[in-house]
C-alpha cells in the first residue's frame, strides 16, 4: 500500500479514536459535575415510595393520634423504631405545617413549624440537602376520608436506595474512553513500527547504497520489493545509479580514447614529418639532378604537410568544442553561390584519387544562413570519410535539393559501406570503425573525430545530419538546412 493512503488511514483512525476520548471525558465531565446536584434517574423517588410505604401506611391510618396531644405513644415508638430500622429521618408535619413528629427529636414534636414552601419536595429538583442523602416529602392521605391530612418528609441515605446503579451509563462511557485510548495507542504503535520498518531501514539502505557509489562501486543494485513512495524513490535511485554507471564507463571509455588518440596522432605526425625531413635532407645535399626532381620532391611534402595540418586542424577543432569556444557564425547568404565555390576545387581533388566526382546538376539559389568556413570543413570531412571507404573506380556523388522551407545536401559514395555494428557510434568522437582489410591503412590515418565536428557544425546551423549505408553498395549522408 501506498504511504499516502495507509496515512491517510491511520489519521482518520487516529482522529476517530481521539474524537471519542474527547466525546467520553467531556460526558463523564459533565457527568460528575452534576451527578450530585440534579442528575439522579426517575426512579429513585419510586424505589423511596416503596421504602418508606410501611411507615406511609402506619402515618395513613394513626395520624389522628399523632395530632392529639397526649396521643397513644406506641405509635411514635412504632414510628421511631421503623426509622431507626430503615436508618432514615421521619419529619411528621400538618397542613398547617406544624410539626407533628420528628424521628430525630421525638420528644420536641409540635413545638416547630414547617416552612412548607421551602421544605417539601416531590419531585428530585431540589431532593439532595447534603452529599449521600435525599429529603423527599410524600403527602400523607386519611385512609378513611382520602382526603390529605399532612405531609411526611423522609431523608434517606443514597445507599438505602441503591443509587449506585444510577452511574452505569457513566460506566459505559468510561469503558468506551479507555478503549479508545487503548486503541489510539496501538496506532501509535503500529505507526513505529511501520516507520521503523518501511521508512527509516530503506532509507538506512539508501545510505549504504550511496555510500557505495561514492566508493566507485555502481554495481550493486538498489531494489526494494514494495511498489510505494519508497519504491518508487527506490527506483529513481537505481536509474540514477545505471546512469552514473554508464557516465562512469563513458568517461573511461573516452579517456582510454583519448589516449590512443595522442597515440595514434603522434605515429601520424611522426611518419610525415620523417618523411618531409629526409625529402629536404635529399634536396639539401642536391640528391636532385635537376628542376622536375626538385619538384616532384616538393609535392611530397606538401601533401605529407596538409596531412599534418589536417591532423592539427582536427585537433584545435576538437579542443574549441570541449571548452565550448568553437566559433560558427552563421551568416545570409545565398546557396548558389556559396556552394559553388565549395564545390568548386573538390571535384579534382577526388578525381585525382583514382575516384569519380559528380557534382550536383544545378544549385538551388535560396537565402539561407551558413558559415561558409564551417561548412568547407564540413563538407571536406564528409568527402575524406567517403575517400576512406572507396577504392580507384567508385565514386563520390553530391546533389543538393531544395524540399519545403529547408535545403537538403547529399553525399554519396559507392564503397564498402559501413559495418552494422558500427553505425550507432558513427558520430561519437575518436571512433574509427572496423576497416575491411583492403582498407586498413586508410582508416589508421584519421583522428576519428571528422564526422563528431560534422555533427557539432551542422547543429550550430540548426540542420541536421543523418546516413544511410548499405555493404558493398555504399553510404548516403543526408544534410539539412533550413531557409531564411
Amino acid at each position: 500500500m501506498y504511504w499516502s493512503s495507509w496515512f491517510k488511514a491511520w489519521f482518520a483512525s487516529a482522529i476517530a479514536c481521539i474524537i471519542l476520548f474527547a466525546m467520553c471525558g467531556t460526558f463523564l465531565t459533565y457527568k460528575l459535575s452534576h451527578q450530585k446536584q440534579n442528575a439522579f434517574p426517575p426512579y429513585v423517588v419510586n424505589q423511596a415510595r416503596v421504602e418508606v410505604s410501611d411507615i406511609m401506611f402506619l402515618l395513613e391510618e394513626h395520624h389522628e393520634e399523632l395530632e392529639r396531644a397526649g396521643g397513644q405513644p406506641n405509635i411514635r415508638e412504632e414510628l421511631l423504631m421503623w426509622s431507626q430500622q430503615k436508618k432514615l429521618n421521619l419529619l411528621y408535619a400538618g397542613l398547617d405545617g406544624t410539626v407533628l413528629f420528628d424521628s430525630s427529636t421525638p420528644l420536641l414534636s409540635g413545638q416547630d413549624k414547617l416552612a412548607l414552601k421551602n421544605e417539601l419536595h416531590y419531585d428530585l429538583s431540589s431532593a439532595r440537602t447534603e452529599l449521600g442523602s435525599f429529603r423527599l416529602a410524600f403527602p400523607v392521605i386519611d385512609s378513611k376520608s382520602g382526603i390529605q391530612a399532612g405531609n411526611a418528609v423522609f431523608t434517606l441515605p443514597e445507599s438505602a436506595l441503591a443509587y449506585g446503579q444510577a452511574a452505569s451509563f457513566p460506566v459505559t462511557a468510561a469503558v468506551l474512553m479507555a478503549a479508545s485510548l487503548l486503541f489510539l495507542l496501538l496506532l501509535l504503535l503500529q505507526l513505529r513500527k511501520k516507520l521503523n520498518h518501511d521508512l527509516l531501514l530503506p532509507i538506512a539502505g539508501l545510505k549504504d547504497h550511496s555510500e557505495a557509489i561514492l566508493k566507485g562501486d555502481y554495481e550493486k543494485k538498489a531494489e526494494y520489493g514494495t511498489q510505494n513512495e519508497i519504491g518508487e524513490v527506490y527506483a529513481v535511485f537505481d536509474q540514477m545509479r545505471s546512469e552514473m554507471m554508464e557516465l562512469s564507463l563513458q568517461r573511461e571509455a573516452q579517456d582510454k580514447a583519448q589516449k590512443e588518440l595522442i597515440s595514434n596522432i603522434s605515429h601520424d605526425l611522426k611518419t610525415p614529418l620523417t618523411a618531409v625531413k629526409a625529402y629536404i635532407e635529399a634536396i639539401q645535399a642536391g640528391v636532385c639532378p635537376d628542376l622536375p626532381a626538385v619538384m616532384e620532391y616538393m609535392d611530397i611534402i606538401q601533401t605529407q604537410t596538409n596531412k599534418m595540418a589536417g591532423l592539427v586542424e582536427d585537433l584545435l577543432v576538437h579542443a574549441l568544442r570541449d571548452l565550448g569556444q568553437i566559433s560558427v557564425n552563421p551568416v545570409e547568404y545565398y546557396s548558389r553561390e556559396i556552394f559553388e565555390s565549395i564545390l568548386k576545387p573538390m571535384g579534382p581533388y577526388i578525381r585525382r584519387t583514382g575516384v569519380e566526382f559528380t557534382g550536383p546538376a544545378e544549385i538551388p539559389n535560396v537565402l539561407i544562413r551558413i558559415d561558409p568556413v564551417r561548412m568547407e570543413q564540413l563538407l571536406s570531412n564528409l568527402i575524406a570519410n567517403a575517400l576512406k571507404h572507396t577504392a580507384a573506380g567508385d565514386s563520390i556523388r553530391i546533389a543538393i535539393d531544395r524540399q519545403q522551407d529547408q535545403l537538403k545536401l547529399t553525399v554519396a559514395d559507392t564503397g564498402e559501406g559501413i559495418l552494422q555494428q558500427d553505425m550507432p557510434f558513427i558520430f561519437e568522437r575518436y571512433f574509427q570503425g572496423h576497416a575491411p582489410s583492403q582498407y586498413e591503412k586508410r582508416f589508421k590515418e584519421g583522428s576519428g573525430l571528422g564526422l563528431s565536428i560534422c555533427k557539432h557544425i551542422i547543429e550550430a546551423h540548426h540542420g541536421s545530419i543523418s546516413f544511410k549505408s548499405i555493404k558493398h553498395q555504399g553510404t548516403e549522408f543526408y544534410l539539412t538546412l533550413p531557409l531564411c
